[in-house]
């Protein structure tokens, strides 16, 4: 199996021994780390330690029963997502479980196909955020970037390489794809980390009061400046100063830039003596500043004298494998600060946010689950709330598995129309037998009894 899955750790929670035997050889096979609990409070008292990535939990029990376990699970872990284990007869208490924030549920008995797709869907769209022990013994330098994907390891392993240099680096990027974060991230790795971060959004900045701003200004050196200004240099000396959207600089500072630059020191507006500093540049901009200097609207000595090295920080459409990470990540400092009960997205809105384009990247990820939070209104973020946050505008073409699974419901639901509810008659026109029939409408939460006159 694939390296991911064999990292990936599953508790399986039921009283009945061989059934708990069964499910873990099942999932061992598949590459899966298995503990096992024949009960609630055993499995309560595993999650403490082994830290699962899913839950499968029968939902009938002696004791603590499947949804009271859930309950539990949530206070501890709100974004582990847990799939049920139900019979024929208590299928309509799991298809309430799912709309409480169940993942799934499965009927018994199961295939062992029907186990694995379910199970890999479940880690896939609702996976666990966790550190890994690198990143501990590296002081979590890299805490605050929430991600998994190969892209952005590539890029962190590479800004991790630099971090320790004192070379000027350039990141271009999209807007809203977490620059800052990025640049805070290299600094705190540094040899600089002791000294001060200092972030300054260069579009920000009034034209006129940019040399000001940077450099300080003296009590009196033009009207209004009523006291001693320290400049973000200064405040940054010894640490690293963050240049966002330099690529808005205007062109007439650009030249006073490169030479403090140069010369490693800056006089303030008013001053007659230069200031020594100390500090490393990082720079950023979603701008083309090759074309820029083309166009004469940026300064070509200094985009090489801050371009010594350049990270390409990867837009969100690039790094799909990270959206239901940063979901959750949002969805739990949301619900850090306010009263609702929402526990998590359904399978339906969290692929849509898998598909969706992104124009405004992490920033517009974040506002979407904000929004859909604020409006909802049941324990499940539906998926109309999530259509409507984008605009309802649609996504791109459904991926294959959506594709199907959708053919698959109209077909069955035509189907038991077709014949009333009758399932040995609907059966034999899809060609299935009845048990295999039963199964794909339990996948579906289809119930002939609802098509019968």
């Amino acid at each position: 199996m694939a390296t991911e899955q064999e990292k990936k750790r599953v508790l399986v929670v039921d009283d009945d021994p061989s059934l708990l035997k069964l499910i873990g050889m099942r999932l061992t096979g598949a590459g899966y780390e298995i503990q096992s609990a024949d009960n609630g409070k055993q499995a309560l008292g595993i999650l403490e330690s082994f830290k699962p990535h899913l839950l499968i939990s029968d939902l009938r029990m002696q004791g603590m029963d499947g949804m009271a376990l859930f309950a539990a699970t949530r206070e501890r872990s709100p974004g582990l997502p847990v799939i049920i284990l139900t019979a024929h007869g208590t299928i309509p208490d799991a298809i309430e479980a799912t709309k409480k924030g169940v993942f799934s549920y499965l009927t018994k008995p199961f295939d062992s196909q029907q186990l694995l797709s379910t199970v890999t869907d479940a880690i896939r769209l609702h996976p666990v955020v966790e550190e890994d022990q690198q990143h501990k013994d590296a002081g979590n330098w890299r805490s605050a970037i929430i991600s998994r994907s190969n892209k952005m390891e590539e890029l962190l392993q590479q800004a991790r390489q630099v971090a320790d240099s004192d070379v000027s680096l350039l990141i271009h990027s999209q807007s809203g794809t977490g620059k800052e974060l990025l640049a805070n991230a290299i600094h705190q790795v540094s040899e600089r980390c002791d000294a001060p971060f200092v972030p300054v959004n260069c579009a920000a900045i009034p034209e006129t009061l940019f040399e000001s701003e940077l450099f300080g200004h003296v009590k009196g050196a033009f009207t209004g400046a009523n006291r001693e200004h320290v400049g973000l240099f200064q405040s940054a000396n010894g640490g690293t100063l963050f240049l966002d959207e330099i690529g808005d600089m205007p062109l007439n500072f650009q030249v006073k830039l490169l030479r403090a630059l140069q010369e490693r020191e800056v006089r303030p507006v008013g001053a007659t003596q230069s200031v020594p500093i100390d500090v490393r540049i990082i720079s950023a901009t979603h701008r083309d500043l090759e074309q820029a200097i083309t166009e004469g609207q940026f300064r070509e000595d200094l985009y090489y004298r801050l371009n010594v090295v350049e990270l390409r920080l990867p837009p969100l459409a690039d790094r799909r494998d990270d959206i239901p990470l940063l979901v959750n990540h949002f969805l739990n400092q949301v619900l850090a600060r306010s009263k609702k009960k929402v526990t998590g997205f359904s399978d339906e809105a969290m692929e849509i946010l898998i598909s969706a384009p992104w124009p405004g990247n992490v920033r517009q990820l974040q506002n979407v689950v904000e929004q859909t939070i604020a409006l909802c209104n049941g324990p499940l973020i539906p998926v109309e709330l999530v259509q409507k946050a984008l605009r309802d505008k649609p996504s791109s073409l459904p991926t294959f598995a959506r594709a199907r699974d959708e053919f698959e419901r109209r077909y069955l639901a035509d189907l038991l129309k077709a014949t009333e509810g009758n399932v040995t008659q609907a059966a034999r026109i899809a060609g299935r037998n009845r048990t295999e029939f039963y199964k794909l409408l339990d996948k579906h939460h289809l119930t002939p009894d609802a098509f019968r006159e």
